[in-house]
């Protein structure tokens, strides 16, 4: 079993000293203090990724495959929807949608349940879901400005600032991963084959995809106990999307079909999605995540050649080829 990194390491000791002073406190008289809890689950979560062959990381792994095969499948469809509605009512409706399902459930949490770590979950999930908005929008606005296939490559090259993040903040990198985020990247650019775009569309991709990095760094950062509330929470900030919806006349919807595609993406690729991402990530290291999410194209690929008929060439089949290495590379080294 892999020995836990020095910043993990020090971090946890850290853990432990608030969690010992709030024990004090509550021996001497004071009431326990509500941010024990959050401090008490950081410290078991970082030593069960730390863990690593354990029983919940197999589980881990295995969500997080399943999950980015999910959204490999919402290619095709989402190809289908954007072209009846445009960019902004197509992602508020997603979510919308989402949000509206998974409602019940905080509402039966907030009045029967009362968690102590709603409020830290709500916060935590607030703060992810800020990003992944912003993330959403630049990587649209960016795509105006560039190609498809450009888009594609650079943001699937966050997985490059997770390693960076991993190697240079959390101090755990070795040359095998370093191989692995080389075989991946190569096997991304051999898939997507990007064509030349404009400097600006690029950077604005660019942008886009550290912010990708960071909602991956920041779920495995705050690894929620709740997986399902925390995906609620999320989701919130999306819904400003209402407002360039509204300007653009797009709020209704007349087409069953896309109706149908909408609540496919929602069910499936949001609340499904985001819910075991949030759970997997609790067991699988960033690094370890961001090669995995590198699946997303290539099932994409199978998805558009199963649905709508798109053909792989030499080129996809063999980058595709070299993903899936280095992703078993990857997970199995750790079972």
């Amino acid at each position: 079993m892999p020995s836990m990194s020095h910043r993990a390491k020090r971090v946890c000791e850290k853990d432990h000293r608030e969690v010992l002073a709030t024990t004090t406190k509550t021996q001497t008289g004071t009431s326990m203090d509500s941010r024990m809890v959050p401090i008490l689950e950081r410290i078991q979560t970082r030593t069960e990724r730390d863990g690593a062959g354990s029983t919940k990381y197999i589980i881990g792994v295995v969500s997080l495959t399943f999950i980015t095969v999910l959204w490999g499948s919402s290619f095709p469809v989402i190809k289908i929807v954007v072209t009846h509605v445009n960019s902004f009512c197509y992602i508020f409706y997603r979510n919308l949608i989402a949000i509206t399902i998974l409602t019940p459930y905080i509402i039966y949490l907030a009045l029967f349940k009362r968690p102590d770590n709603l409020r830290e979950l709500a916060r935590t999930g607030l703060i992810t879901g800020i990003v992944y908005t912003l993330a959403l929008w630049l990587q649209g606005w960016g795509t105006e400005y560039t190609s498809a296939t450009c888009s594609a490559f650079i943001t699937g090259l966050n997985v490059v600032f997770v390693h960076l993040y991993a190697a240079l903040y959390e101090k755990r990198y070795s040359k095998y991963l370093l191989a692995e985020l080389i075989l991946a990247v190569l096997g991304l650019y051999l898939i997507t084959r990007p064509q030349e775009g404009t400097l600006v569309g690029n950077l604005i991709v660019l942008a886009s995809s550290i912010l990708w990095a960071v909602q991956v760094i920041l779920i495995s950062r705050y690894a929620p106990t709740d997986p399902v509330t925390f995906a609620y929470f999320e989701l919130l900030p999306s819904l400003i999307y209402a407002v360039p919806t509204a300007v653009t006349g797009q709020l209704v919807i007349e087409s069953s079909n896309i109706i149908l595609g909408l609540a496919y993406l929602a069910i499936t690729c949001t609340v499904i999605a985001f819910t075991l991402q949030a759970y997997g990530q609790r067991y699988v290291k960033p690094e370890v995540a961001a090669i995995i999410y590198l699946l997303e194209p290539v099932a994409a690929a199978a998805f558009s050649y199963i649905m709508l008929g798109e053909m792989l060439d030499i080129y996809q089949i063999i980058g595709a080829t070299m993903i899936m290495t280095s992703i078993i590379t990857a997970t199995v080294k750790n079972i």
